[in-house]
Parts: structure tokens; C-alpha cells; sequence
């Protein structure tokens, strides 16, 4: 039986782009819909509205982003509790038993079948809606969009943004450098995250397997949760990203 109930919609989003697209677009944490079968996986609702059921304010930036700049996005509607989609099947936050400081009830010692039936619900045909775009658009630029906490575990965390990166820094560093240049941003790099194969998946398989260049950006949650927030970050990024690319190019 398939995790999700007919009713129910799919995992996947996908924003459409223009011809000649330069970047993809992902968003993995974007919702935090739980399939009804799983009962909210006995978090309260007030702690599904928090970060540790999603991204909260990147589906926003991530859509607007992906209007001006004309280019397709992928962003996936279920709760990073349910699934992880940006951990590979066998990390120890896959199927996260305990998130910041809040348990997960649903997850605890969960079985093969259980953690199959995420897989292939979510997990699977979110990642094959990422990999079809990447095979029509070709030397794309992949973009991983983000976003963090400003308090995590009563550590306030100063910067506003980060770039995430691993075996190529080239896009990241470039797109670091050009925010640094805006007024009053605190821009971090691999910090309070940073990108490796056995913590994340995005990155290592869809850009470094193929050789891409990539950025994963994290912006901190204050600054966009709400539609003004997530509007200047889209009008930011949809400057910015343009500008590093052409700095690439010219290296």
C-alpha cells in the first residue's frame, strides 16, 4: 500500500522556467505536510509549525526566486520528520527519533518497511523530478535553497546568511563575495552547516556527481517568514546569483 492515500497530493512542486534557464532551483524542506496514515507522527501541532518540521519561509523566497529569474524549481511539500529529503536513506537524520530537543514519537525504532514506504512515496520521485530537469537543462547551475534558525538549542546564531559548499567552492565563494558587498549582511560559509555525502544528499549527488557548479544557501528564518521578507531575499538573490555566475564565467 502506498503511503499517501489518493487524496493526498504528491511530494513534488515544479515551478517552470524559460528557455536557456542558467539555474535549478530546489527547495527540500519546503512543506510540512505529514501523510494523515501517519498521525502527525505524535508531535503536537505547535511543534510542526516550528523549524524542525520544515524550512520555514524558503518555499516563498524559493517561488518568487524562481519568477523573476525565469527558471525552474523543485520543491518538496512534506515534513522533514516524515522524511529527511536532503539526507541520504541510511543517515542517522533520515528519519529523525529526536529533532533539536523535541522527540518523535512516529520515528522511534522504526522499521525497513516503514522507512521503504517514505522512500518511495517522498524521497524517490522528489529526487527523479530533480534529476529529469538537470537532463533537460544540462550545465546548469543548482541552487539549494535553505533556511535555518536563529535560536537553536539557546545558541543565538549572528550571521544572516550562509553558503554551503564541499569539493567545488568556485560558485559559492563568488555568490559569498557579492553579499558581503550588501550593506549591513553578517554572510557565513559552512557555518552553522556544512555540505558532505553523509550528511547531505542534494548537493553530493545531483551537482558534484555531475560535475556542476552549485551554491546551497541558508537564510536565517527572522528574515523571512513573512511575504516582505521573502520578497526582498527573492529581489537579493535574483540580483546577486546573475552577477556570480558572469564572475565564473570569466575565470
Amino acid at each position: 500500500m502506498s503511503l499517501l492515500a489518493g487524496d493526498e497530493p504528491g511530494p513534488v512542486e515544479l515551478l517552470s522556467g524559460g528557455a536557456g534557464a542558467r539555474f535549478l532551483l530546489t527547495a527540500d524542506h519546503a512543506g510540512r505536510a505529514i501523510p494523515r496514515g501517519l498521525a502527525d507522527l505524535g508531535v503536537s501541532a505547535a511543534e510542526l509549525v516550528r523549524h524542525i518540521a520544515w524550512d520555514i519561509g524558503i518555499a516563498g523566497v524559493t517561488r518568487r526566486l524562481s519568477a523573476l529569474l525565469a527558471v525552474p524549481a523543485v520543491l518538496q511539500h512534506y515534513s522533514r520528520l516524515v522524511i529527511d529529503c536532503n539526507r541520504p536513506a541510511g543517515a542517522s537524520g533520515a528519519f529523525p527519533e529526536v529533532s533539536e530537543a523535541t522527540v518523535i514519537p512516529g520515528n522511534m525504532a522504526l522499521g525497513e518497511d516503514a522507512k521503504a514506504a517514505r522512500l518511495a512515496a517522498i524521497f524517490a520521485p522528489y529526487h527523479a523530478a530533480i534529476g529529469r530537469e538537470i537532463e533537460v537543462l544540462g550545465r546548469v547551475i543548482y541552487v539549494a535553497m535553505h533556511s535555518f534558525t536563529p535560536v537553536y538549542l539557546g545558541q543565538a546564531r549572528a550571521m544572516h546568511v550562509a553558503v554551503l559548499y564541499n569539493r567545488n567552492p568556485r560558485f559559492s565563494r563568488a555568490l559569498a563575495g557579492l553579499l558581503r558587498a550588501e550593506p549591513g549582511l553578517v554572510v557565513a560559509e559552512n557555518d552553522p552547516y556544512s555540505v558532505s555525502d553523509e550528511s547531505d544528499y542534494g548537493v553530493p549527488v545531483h551537482a558534484e556527481r555531475r560535475g556542476l557548479d552549485y551554491v546551497e544557501i541558508e537564510i536565517r528564518q527572522d528574515l523571512i517568514q513573512d511575504e516582505a521578507g521573502q520578497a526582498e531575499w527573492a529581489a537579493r538573490l535574483a540580483r546577486l546569483l546573475p552577477l556570480a555566475a558572469d564572475r565564473l564565467s570569466r575565470t
